[in-house]
């Protein structure tokens, strides 16, 4: 029921109509059957079988420190299931209102970076899931995983409850604005610092502006005086750093400089001419999150005006995890799927986001660092933890409403107290699950 590639005429609905599908959505699925959590004892896989399937293509060596990074704690082996999750999801009831979703709109997956024109912006940052799907999948994976961050920072039940019920009080907030204001405004509105005031998360201002304040500093330029040795004969190299940022063969490094090629393809136009600006000097393999941990990840070091410095992120991707449950024709290209979902689902997108092939693998390319930052979820206890779940639920409504009509989704989380308990309810027992998935795999490395 998203919204497809029609005729321009057919796109338009009256607002009447439009709420009333969304209302008529509610026969479908009540609010109240949200907080339903199916767990299929059955059928589910076990961690050390999921573990399995999603190693699948990944490099070996690099396997331990997955499983070392999502051993942590609850909330890393959150971070790195998105595929279990999906599985568990597709148990339970759904509205059958699609969309272009994050597939891993978990707390941590909500961070800084700057725009064209350089402002700092918060929206959803991590698009390597992203699918067509339903919405509520989004909105119960970030419930759940501001209930896991508040028991790892050590927040009280009442306040890690409080967060998950307060996000999806601020998605439809949120949705309801977008569904009342014109169509171009909502398709513009940015999760800068106005973004927290409406979505009523003042205790975040102090952590904003410090991830702001350091995010304006996260330039490739910054970056390059850590990595990048600057030799007095003119060649630039990264200096090693293992196990994070290792050195890679000639051909592994001519491979991902010839990909450049493909990759330059795929910018959006004049962007084209910005890239042919530079000169590629070095490749190096860095290691790269939790969840993709093993994938083959590069970072490739250009030369620009004088010496300036860019660099820029080569990462692997394979299909999404959330794929197998929604009965998803295969993408033609897994970069390509991610980019356009992120072009889709972000107001602002990194102005030399593209993708490429290298070896036969799919891969994506960006700005290493685009002066992005991060409030860290797992360390804010009580109302700052309160206003990060109300800001995200904020964000991510924005970012379902520019696949979803706004209209239609807040039709049907109209009068939403409900639903607000339900999905909240359900967060929690989802976490309890998560938790006893987590004992299984420390059970496993030991």
């Amino acid at each position: 029921m998203g919204e497809t590639e029609r005729p321009l005429a057919a796109y338009w609905i009256s607002a009447d109509d439009a709420w009333r599908q969304g209302r008529d959505l509610r026969k479908v699925v009540e609010h109240a059957d949200q907080a339903q959590f199916t767990l299929a004892d059955d059928d589910r896989p076990s961690v050390e079988a999921f573990l399995e399937q999603s190693n699948q293509g990944r490099v070996p060596e690099l396997l331990p420190m997955r499983h070392e990074r999502m051993a942590v704690d609850p909330f890393a082996f959150f971070r790195g299931s998105a595929g279990l999750m999906a599985f568990d999801l597709a148990q339970d009831p759904a509205t059958g209102l699609h969309g272009q979703i994050c597939g891993d709109a978990h707390a941590a997956n909500f961070g800084l970076y700057g725009t064209h024109d350089g402002r700092i912006v918060m929206d959803i940052n991590d698009f390597d899931e992203t699918v067509v799907g339903p919405w509520e999948w989004d909105v119960k994976r970030l419930a759940a995983s501001l209930v896991l961050a508040g028991r790892v920072s050590g927040a009280d039940a009442d306040s890690q409850e409080k967060a998950a019920r307060h996000a999806v009080r601020a998605y439809r907030k949120a949705a309801k604005h977008l569904a009342e204001i014109p169509f171009l405004d909502s398709w513009t509105a940015l999760g800068d610092e106005s973004a927290i005031s409406r979505a009523a998360a003042e205790e975040l201002f102090d952590d904003f502006d410090r991830a702001a304040a350091k995010a304006r500093r996260n330039t490739s330029e910054k970056v390059a005086t850590k990595l990048v040795s600057r030799n007095g004969d003119g060649q630039w190299r990264f200096v090693p750093d293992p196990p994070i940022l290792t050195a890679v063969d000639d051909a592994t490094k001519q491979a991902v400089i010839d990909a450049a090629q493909e990759y330059v393809a795929t910018l959006r136009g004049p962007r084209r001419r910005l890239l042919a600006r530079f000169q590629p000097c070095d490749v190096a393999m860095r290691i790269v999150g939790t969840g993709s941990v093993g994938l083959r990840a590069y970072v490739v070091l250009l030369q620009g005006n004088d010496q300036e410095a860019l660099i820029l992120q080569v990462k692997q991707m394979t299909d999404s995890a959330l794929a197998p449950y929604l009965s998803l024709e295969p993408a033609y290209h897994e970069g390509h799927r991610v980019v356009q979902g992120a072009r889709l689902v972000q107001v602002e997108t990194d102005l030399l986001f593209g993708w490429t092939t290298i070896h036969g693998a799919p891969y994506i390319v960006r700005q290493f660092r685009n002066r992005k930052g991060e409030i860290d979820p797992t360390v804010l206890t009580d109302d700052h933890l309160d206003d990060y779940g109300r800001l995200a639920g904020s964000l991510l409504a924005r970012a379902h409403t520019r696949s979803i009509d706004p209209r239609v989704l807040a039709g049907y989380c109209e009068d939403g107290k409900e639903l607000d308990h339900a999905i909240a309810a359900y967060a929690v027992a989802y976490a309890d699950q998560v938790e006893r998935d987590h004992a299984a795999l420390l059970d496993l490395l030991a």
